[in-house]
C-alpha cells in the first residue's frame, strides 16, 4: 500500500514573484529531502525542528517556495522537505547556515537521510508536487544524481 504523504502549505521565500506558488515563473532549482529516523519517537523532535527552520523562510535569500512534508506511518514516519530555489548557490548558503547545521548534526546518527536535486527551465508548483508525491511513495523512482554534479 503506498504511503500516505500530507503536504504543509506552501511558505513563499523572498524570491518569489508573487505570494501564490502557481505564479512562480522561470528556471529555479528543486531540491527533496528525505528523514527516515531509526526510532519513530525521534520523528516528533524532527519536524519540530523542521517547522522552527521554517519560520526564517521569508527572509532565505534566493528561496522561492518551500513545502515541508511527513509520512505518518506509525512504524516507519519520514519527514522532509521540498524547497525551490533561484540557484544552487542559494541552496548551498542555506544548508551552510548556523540553525540547519545544528539541526542535521543533532539528527545525522538517528535516521537516514536522502535528498534530490535538479534544475527547471519553468518551475510549476502542481508538477513538482506531484512528482515529487509520486517518488516519496513508492510509485516510481527517485530520482538519480548525474554524475559531477548531483543533480537529478
Amino acid at each position: 500500500m503506498p504511503s500516505t504523504i500530507w503536504f504543509a502549505p506552501w511558505t513563499s521565500g523572498p524570491a518569489a514573484e508573487t505570494a501564490h506558488e502557481k505564479d512562480v515563473t522561470g528556471a529555479a532549482v528543486v531540491s527533496v529531502t528525505e528523514f527516515t529516523p531509526h526510532r519513530p519517537w525521534t520523528a516528533l523532535g524532527v519536524n519540530i525542528a523542521g517547522a522552527a527552520l521554517r519560520k526564517s523562510w521569508p527572509e532565505v535569500t534566493g528561496a522561492v517556495g518551500l513545502w515541508l512534508w511527513v509520512d505518518p506511518d506509525v512504524r516507519r514516519p519520514r519527514s522532509g522537505s521540498v524547497s525551490v530555489w533561484r540557484e544552487e548557490k542559494d541552496l548551498k548558503g542555506f544548508v551552510a547556515r548556523h540553525d540547519h547545521l545544528r539541526v542535521m548534526r543533532s539528527y545525522r546518527d538517528r535516521g537516514t537521510m536522502r535528498s534530490a536535486l535538479w534544475e527547471t527551465t519553468r518551475f510549476d508548483a502542481e508538477a513538482t508536487r506531484a512528482a515529487v508525491r509520486s517518488f516519496l511513495s513508492g510509485r516510481s523512482q527517485w530520482p538519480r544524481a548525474a554524475a559531477g554534479g548531483g543533480r537529478a
